[in-house]
């Protein structure tokens, strides 16, 4: 078995300022397939032109998460947002199905304060999303994400996203599992990749604290840990969401270097 890796058009070749030039750029750089933030400021008919001109698969993308500049980041665990909820994954689904993807990242928000209140919401706008995924064959991911990177993100555990997903026991829901953010917040990395892992549809990747490359300066071994997955028998993309520490293209030298291709 042998690892396979996509490209995260929002963090890799920023080289082109714009995420529909990027995926020209994932495909010469040897890319097979991609996956991206919500592309904001892009009709539909944008972006699947852009990904289906590149010939890219969209393993990923996230839900649209609100106006960013104000800070949102998402609705599902915020009381009072739950009609923005519903249309944000209304949207998301449209653009998902024209670019043929079967993952859509469900971020949660910020909140400043944590009550049951928040839990008891984020359930049930989960259940909403799943139903409307279920008719398309999307799968739901939920991502723990650290609070040193986003400061009051409601989804920052990763036993708190493992205990929704048991809770609410659907098929088309699971763990987003970033080894950046793992590292950040409970680290353990081993151990937890093989307690997770059955929980898991779909892996990411960056150095830590620097979110660079790989193969740069920083706390993770990822030549050892790209070789647990692969033992685990962890057979689905690796998201690359980091920020290249130079030019994307010259980054990718990690890949061969550890004994992968593209």
């Amino acid at each position: 078995m042998s690892l396979k890796f996509a490209s995260n058009l929002s963090f890799m070749f920023t080289e082109a300022p714009s995420i529909i030039e990027r995926y020209k750029l994932a495909k010469e750089a040897g890319f097979r397939a991609v996956e991206s933030g919500f592309p904001f400021g892009f009709s539909i008919k944008d972006v699947s032109e852009a990904q289906k001109n590149a010939h890219v698969e969209q393993i990923l993308i996230n839900v649209f998460t609100g106006d960013v500049s104000k800070g949102e980041l998402g609705f599902a665990a915020i009381p009072g947002e739950e009609e923005n909820f519903k249309k944000s994954i209304d949207l998301t689904i449209e653009y998902a199905k024209a670019l043929n993807c079967k993952r859509i990242h469900i971020m949660s928000g910020k909140v400043n304060k944590v009550t049951t209140v928040n839990d008891d919401v984020y359930v049930k706008n989960l259940l909403y999303a799943l139903q409307k995924f279920e008719k398309e064959g999307i799968l739901g991911l939920i991502e723990p994400i650290n609070n040193i990177t986003v400061p009051n993100y409601y989804m920052n555990s990763f036993q708190k996203g493992l205990d929704v997903v048991k809770k609410i026991n659907k098929p088309n829901l699971k763990l987003q599992l970033d080894i950046f953010h793992l590292q950040h917040i409970c680290g353990n990395i081993t151990k937890n990749i093989k307690e997770l892992l059955p929980y898991v549809g779909h892996v990411q990747i960056a150095q830590v604290p620097d979110r660079h490359e790989p193969d740069t300066s920083g706390e993770i071994d990822y030549k050892y840990v790209l070789s647990i997955l692969e033992k685990e028998g962890y057979d689905g993309y690796v998201g690359l969401e980091y920020c290249p520490k130079s030019s994307s293209v010259d980054g990718l030298s990690w890949i061969q270097k550890y004994g992968y291709e593209l």
